[in-house]
């Protein structure tokens, strides 16, 4: 069986250490939110990088308009690409990270009505390339099959830190580029998988976003790490996105107000008033049109609540009425979860 060539080093203990103090902490945290809207927020944010890398040009909103069934002026691919991986990423723990078949029907799902060999191994060779010069190049088409199976009997037999396994079997999907097309894809999805089986609340944190935001740095050092015939530069590379990802989910989403001021609203109105606490920050600004396209609501619905949430204080109005926009009263919202 083919063994994964890694190495454990200081910097990766250390990082997995702080991996791990930090996640503690954040299940204190989000034991309060773990809702339906906020794990909606992650996938398409997820879905939204992960496509991105690929060079979709969709946008969030878009995104968000696509999943709430809406319809959106764009090329059918890049439709077709976003609707394949958001619902991958929405039945992602149906998948099992250590077989094969079910490693084939996550591509078939990702890569449906996107080209040919949608779900099979691919049947010729394949590589990367940077104009005429050969970046990388994937392994012989007859040996991807075992390639992927020893990988996959690796990982289920492991006792790896899953953090470190989900990083190297990421790294090694990448360099066997076991399909035609989709390998990044179904790279970044299959360590989704691996940490969210090791921890669900990875359900909640899109580290493809990282991924896209440090993209460049992303096809380095898995470039270096192949000519190193080595994981452990991606294993760090990976493990500092998952760290960051950490840190800005705790600063994006903690927006804590006093219980309190949901006396009074209806359950809707909770609803509507938990979502904007997920998606505002106290220094952003935010449309009704935007809020009624996120929760697939009509304006005029969340003007009502809007109107409500205002009387409250909780909201405050900037700007004329048209092209209004709204932010959270910083005197009620507080973004610090320390």
């Amino acid at each position: 069986m083919n063994i994964p060539t890694y190495e454990i080093n200081e910097k990766i203990v250390n990082l997995v250490a702080d991996i791990t103090e930090k996640l503690a902490h954040l299940e204190i945290n989000i034991d309060e939110k773990k809702d339906l809207l906020l794990r909606k927020s992650s996938k398409i944010k997820s879905v939204n990088s992960s496509c991105a890398i690929e060079a979709n040009s969709l946008s969030e909103v878009q995104i968000i308009s696509i999943v709430n069934g809406k319809k959106v002026i764009a090329p059918q691919n890049e439709i077709n690409e976003v609707q394949n991986a958001y619902n991958a990423y929405t039945n992602i723990l149906n998948y099992d990270p250590y077989k094969v078949k079910s490693f084939l029907e996550a591509h078939k799902n990702l890569t449906k009505n996107l080209q040919n060999e949608s779900g099979v191994f691919r049947s010729g060779d394949v590589g990367v390339f940077d104009g005429n010069n050969v970046i990388h190049m994937g392994a012989r088409p007859e040996y991807v099959s075992k390639l992927i199976k020893d990988l996959f009997n690796w990982g289920k037999e492991s006792n790896l830190n899953p953090l470190i396994k989900s990083s190297i079997i990421h790294f090694e999907i990448e360099f066997i580029h076991p399909f035609s097309d989709g390998n990044g894809r179904i790279g970044r999805l299959w360590q989704s998988l691996i940490l969210c089986k090791y921890n669900n609340i990875f359900e909640y944190l899109p580290i493809e976003t990282l991924i896209y935001e440090n993209q460049e740095a992303y096809y380095e050092v898995l470039l270096a790490s192949e000519k190193e015939a080595s994981s452990t530069l991606f294993i760090e590379f990976m493990l500092k996105m998952i760290l960051q990802t950490i840190e800005k989910f705790n600063n994006d989403n903690f927006i804590k107000v006093n219980e309190d001021y949901f006396k009074g609203l209806t359950k809707t109105e909770k609803e509507v008033l938990s979502a904007l606490i997920v998606y505002f920050n106290k220094d952003k600004l935010i449309e009704t049109s935007r809020v009624a396209s996120l929760l697939n609501k009509s304006k005029v619905n969340i003007r009502k609540y809007f109107a409500k949430f205002m009387k409250l204080g909780l909201l405050l109005p900037i700007g004329e009425n048209k092209g209004r926009k709204y932010m959270l009263n910083e005197k009620i919202f507080n973004n610090k979860n320390n």
